[in-house]
């Protein structure tokens, strides 16, 4: 392996990479060395993300991908091992927050409204991207997984996947899902060599939590509430998903990493 190059030799898919989390999570693992299949529904950004990889020398390609529909998946992650010969690590990154589109700056700390105001179909859309998207890759990836020999599945799951707050409570249910759904994928497949974990973020300047961060009022709440007195970048954590991307977590399957810059140890 070339020196610095953790990822090196292998194939990586990582969802919702046009932007955000997942967009640095690409690029990082492709300046480690992995081919990246990026995948997202805004085929604009993704594909602008991927030619900026390609820019610096990165090996990638950009695939538009809901990641509710299960037959897109099977595609995909049939392209990808074709094209590769392999698939070793998977990065479910997509997600969305249930606040609505509209609200470019949220105005109270309850985003998405409180639960007796949400509708159903706010619900279910919310635990369809985030929950049942992250079962669908999962589930694609862990037949070509096992042929690799193994490989690694990063979920990114949320402190609200922990903890309670005046979020949507539908992001809360959909992230805790993430997070146990995770812990049982890891004691299934672990006979097979495929690591499946979950990250935790905290407050993280992302396109997503923009609307909040646009309230000065909000961004001194979330920030009082972070120890380290600063909310996170994508890059914190991307690196992350990298360690379990990589061969140094080798050892870790079934664990929570909490990324929040100290706000549950409180």
């Amino acid at each position: 392996m070339e020196e610095g190059k953790r990822l090196a030799g292998k194939v990586a898919m990582v969802t919702g990479g046009a932007s955000g989390i997942g967009a640095e999570t690409a690029r990082i693992f492709a300046a480690q060395g992995a081919s990246v299949v990026l995948c997202d529904v805004n085929a604009e950004l993704g594909q602008s993300v991927a030619g900026g990889i390609a820019e610096n020398g990165g090996e990638t390609i950009f695939r538009e991908l809901d990641v509710t529909n299960e037959q897109q998946w099977i595609a995909l992650v049939a392209e990808t091992e074709e094209r590769f010969g392999k698939l070793n690590i998977l990065a479910n990154c997509a997600g969305i927050s249930g606040r609505d589109p509209k609200d470019l700056v949220q105005q109270t700390p309850v985003a998405g409204g409180m639960l007796e105001d949400q509708s159903l179909e706010n619900w279910n859309r919310v635990m369809e991207v985030n929950a049942t998207g992250t079962f669908l890759g999962t589930r694609q990836a862990i037949a070509p997984m096992r042929r690799a020999g193994g490989g690694s599945i990063i979920n990114i799951s949320s402190i609200c996947g922990i903890i309670g707050s005046f979020a949507n409570a539908a992001y809360h249910a959909s992230k805790g899902a993430v997070r146990i759904f995770s812990k049982a994928a890891a004691i299934q497949y672990a006979p097979d060599g495929i690591r499946v974990n979950s990250i935790h973020p905290g407050f993280v300047d992302t396109p997503m939590t923009k609307p909040a961060h646009s309230n000065p009022e909000l961004v001194q709440i979330r920030l009082e509430a972070t120890p380290l007195g600063r909310f996170g970048v994508p890059r914190d954590i991307a690196l992350g998903c990298l360690y379990l991307a990589s061969d140094d977590s080798s050892w870790v399957t079934g664990s929570e990493l909490v990324i929040d810059g100290g706000l549950t140890a409180k």
